[in-house]
């Protein structure tokens, strides 16, 4: 009887063995789906692959492309610029802060959640969800601007744990491969002002940043 039990769990263990070495070599365990959809895209500045059939509807710009996944409603603006983190400090003041922090492929990236109203539009239901990732380098940083529309599909819980991150954005940034650029747009210039007027207002945001909000008083 004893060695009849011993062939039994024999069998189990080797069934169990056989069933894990299937989950590790489809992916299954570690997310891998080999039917999900992806679409490469390649800049000069960022190449890497949306989750979906996204297509380039925008490339007028060298430093600014503009990609819409039309069955998720999802549209993605990619540039770059000098001085990102200037511009996310920028953001700051109209809301846009404590940004959740991931490394992918040894790049470090800023993740933000925010809503907007499109246009001059005031009601609720048409509120966007959006998603920016900002990566800054020693020479340039880079931007990704996720934006779901209101009657998208996608779960766009405003957090790392929602669809639009875990489906969209992760595997996006762990895709991505940073390149650096020449004649990269100035962040001053952007904003049309010069370096030493950009100096200035930078200032501002940084005394409001530290808490001192007079700082703005006066500057309208």
């Amino acid at each position: 009887m004893e060695s009849k039990n011993i062939i039994i769990i024999a069998v189990v263990i080797v069934a169990i063995v056989a069933v894990v070495g299937v989950i590790f070599t489809t992916g299954i365990l570690n997310g891998e789906d080999k039917n999900v959809q992806t679409t490469d895209f390649k800049t000069e500045f960022m190449e890497g692959k949306f989750a979906g059939n996204v297509k380039l509807v925008d490339d007028k710009e060298k430093f600014m492309h503009s990609y819409r996944d039309k069955e998720n409603k999802i549209t993605y603006n990619i540039s770059t610029v000098d001085d990102s983190d200037a511009l996310m400090d920028i953001y700051y003041l109209q809301g846009v802060m404590n940004p959740e922090k991931r490394t992918f492929n040894g790049n470090e990236w800023n993740i933000y959640f925010t809503q907007a109203v499109p246009g001059n539009e005031t009601d609720s239901n048409d509120t966007m969800n959006i998603v920016i990732c900002q990566s800054q380098a020693k020479k340039q940083g880079y931007l990704i601007y996720m934006i779901i529309d209101a009657d998208s599909k996608v779960n766009a819980t405003l957090n790392t744990y929602g669809e639009s991150y875990t489906d969209f954005v992760e595997p996006l940034l762990n895709s991505i491969t940073l390149k650096e650029s020449k004649n990269v747009p100035k962040i001053n210039e952007e904003f049309g002002l010069t370096e030493d007027q950009f100096a200035e207002q930078m200032e501002l945001v940084q005394q409001v940043k530290a808490g001192n909000t007079s700082a703005l008083e006066g500057t309208g």
